[in-house]
């Protein structure tokens, strides 16, 4: 395994790539882009890279399920961090076009949504078309197959191209969400706020059996931060479900709940404990009562009284 390789959603000038930069131990890493998020990840399950970093979630259009059905089929693979960027776009032209010349645009489809009321009261009539990533967009446009390209403006100069219009976005504080995902092992160290990342399958389609799962996470006391349900491909109706939730394994009432779901599910794939990005633990509410590690302590210690005839 190369353990100074990083592989990412590529190619160069994408905004996994500015995630990634983001890092400090990037400026040791020798970082490598990948053409698609599978392709990055296998690279981690190879052996060619230590570590990939992908997008998982963007604050307007949610889940990027190329990277959630990764993560939930083939060789587990598991988070060790989370990057988060805000996002706005350029729109990137070769020197000299003029925005009444621009009759094709391209872009991430993720971005389409980031800019659709601008892309409605600019560019009307503009054609769009999809790109396998931003970068790709503008690499497209330098070659002449599209007028223009919804990319970061920092990608402009690797492309030979000009920001014709910056600061583009519908959505004020627009985030985008990163993950480092790395070779199954211990997971990162607890912080006091930190997340937990799990796939879930449910037993049998019956009615309450989402409810039944939920209730392991609601009675101990644990916040849910995200569930998306996605298709297992075993035919209609038949789904798993992608969770993030507040605490780390290590933390009573989250393990507690992960074997609980354990008890119940056919599957769990644990995908990571690791820290929230900007968040400390001193940002966080108190726990609810009866939910800390202490108070799963003494319930154990009187459940001990008790069968042992000292309650």
């Amino acid at each position: 395994m190369s353990a100074s390789r990083y592989a990412y959603l590529g190619p160069e000038g994408t905004f996994t790539e500015a995630a990634l930069r983001s890092m400090p131990e990037a400026a040791t890493r020798e970082l490598v882009p990948m053409v698609s998020v599978p392709v990055a990840l296998d690279a981690v399950r190879s052996g060619a890279a230590a570590a990939a970093l992908v997008p998982i979630e963007n604050s307007v259009e949610g889940g990027v399920t190329a990277t959630l059905d990764e993560l939930a089929t083939g060789e587990p693979l598991m988070i060790y961090r989370e990057v988060l960027l805000s996002i706005s776009f350029a729109l990137l032209v070769r020197p000299g076009t003029a925005l009444a010349d621009i009759k094709t645009v391209t872009g991430h489809p993720v971005a389409q949504p980031q800019v659709r009321n601008w892309l409605a009261a600019n560019l009307p009539d503009a054609l769009w078309e999809s790109a396998a990533s931003n970068a790709d967009g503008a690499r497209l446009v330098q070659e002449g197959r599209y007028d223009a390209a919804f990319a970061g403006e920092f990608a402009a100069s690797r492309y030979g191209l000009e920001p014709l219009v910056t600061d583009i976005h519908d959505a004020q504080n627009a985030m985008t969400r990163f993950v480092l995902a790395g070779r199954p092992a211990r997971p990162a160290a607890r912080t006091g706020a930190d997340k937990t990342s799990v796939v879930i399958w449910l037993g049998d389609d019956h009615p309450g059996a989402l409810l039944e799962l939920l209730q392991e996470f609601s009675a101990r006391g644990v916040n849910l931060m995200r569930i998306e349900s996605r298709p297992t491909g075993e035919g209609i109706g038949r789904y798993c479900f992608s969770v993030d939730c507040e605490g780390h394994i290590t933390d009573r009432r989250v393990g507690s709940a992960l074997m609980g779901l354990k008890r119940v599910c056919p599957k769990v794939r644990f995908l990571g404990s690791y820290p929230r990005a900007g968040v400390t633990a001193e940002d966080l509410a108190e726990l609810r009562h009866g939910t800390s590690d202490e108070a799963f302590t003494e319930a154990a210690e009187w459940l001990a009284r008790c069968q042992d005839g000292r309650a």
